[in-house]
């Protein structure tokens, strides 16, 4: 790395991590299931949970562990995003290819967190002086939703709408942008539940196009609306390949309309491909 880019965009990746500051705490009270759930974590977490009701935060201190943050593998609890870092370099990779290609398009994702990937994507646009396009940061900013076994089966046992701590409100989703200086008229927030708001979105054309919706029924209904809106030679990136039921929306998806671009891995949870001619 030697130029101002190169440094501006690892400095900016690392801190939206946390590697950066190589910050391992484990938050009691966090519900996070990268941790077994013990009788005496559990216990600690009720404890934490009755002391954050007056301010306080109960940390655990745990040695960093570098290749558990680079694969995404670990959730540090005050980044802004949990993705990791080769996700993250994916997400630059991508959105230099079609800058560098000129594919037309805006940048997208389905379902943001705490917003960090697309303020990675806004920064890329920024270090690279690009005016004429759009990230746009879709999601419920309410955490997601219960399954609907009836419409999608797949989902039948998901449980992602029991935790708490996946839902980022939109304010506090803006307020990370601002602190990064990276929130201004080329980011687009579109809240609401995907089948509300997808389908009638404002969206033209897309070069990018990362789902990180975990579910079935959120995977489907970001790819149906948004797919044929993305240009040839722009990318699908899926988050969460690695869950069955976000597999299972993919690949049906792809086998319906006879999707054959190369599915390439980008770590043992996540895959994108190219979409051709």
């Amino acid at each position: 790395m030697t130029s101002a880019v190169d440094l501006y965009l690892d400095l900016l990746m690392r801190s939206l991590t946390r590697a950066l500051q190589e910050d391992n705490d484990v938050l009691l009270g966090f519900n996070d299931w990268t941790r077994p759930p013990t009788l005496k974590r559990r216990a600690a977490d009720v404890i934490a949970s009755g002391a954050g009701r007056f301010g306080y935060e109960i940390v655990k201190k745990l040695p960093y562990e570098a290749e558990l943050r680079e694969r995404g593998h670990d959730w540090p609890a005050r980044a802004e995003t949990m993705i990791g870092l080769k996700r993250m370099a994916n997400i630059r990779m991508t959105v230099e290819s079609v800058l560098a290609d000129g594919v037309p398009g805006d940048l997208v994702e389905t379902g943001v967190w705490r917003g960090g990937a697309c303020i990675f994507m806004r920064g890329i646009l920024k270090a690279h002086n690009v005016t004429d396009r759009t990230v746009w940061a879709c999601d419920s900013f309410e955490g997601l939703p219960p399954p609907d076994p009836a419409r999608y089966p797949a989902d039948v046992v998901d449980n992602h709408h029991e935790y708490p701590e996946l839902a980022a409100g939109l304010e506090q989703v803006k307020h990370n942008f601002r602190r990064y200086r990276l929130l201004d008229d080329q980011v687009r927030f579109l809240k609401g539940w995907f089948v509300d708001t997808l389908a009638s979105a404002p969206i033209d054309e897309i070069a990018l196009l990362r789902l990180d919706g975990d579910m079935y029924e959120s995977t489907m209904e970001a790819l149906e609306p948004l797919y044929p809106k993305v240009s040839p030679g722009g990318y699908c990136i899926v988050d969460d390949y690695y869950l069955s039921n976000c597999r299972a929306a993919v690949d049906d998806y792809r086998s319906r309309l006879g999707v054959t671009d190369e599915i390439v891995p980008i770590d043992l949870a996540s895959v994108f491909w190219r979409k051709g001619a």
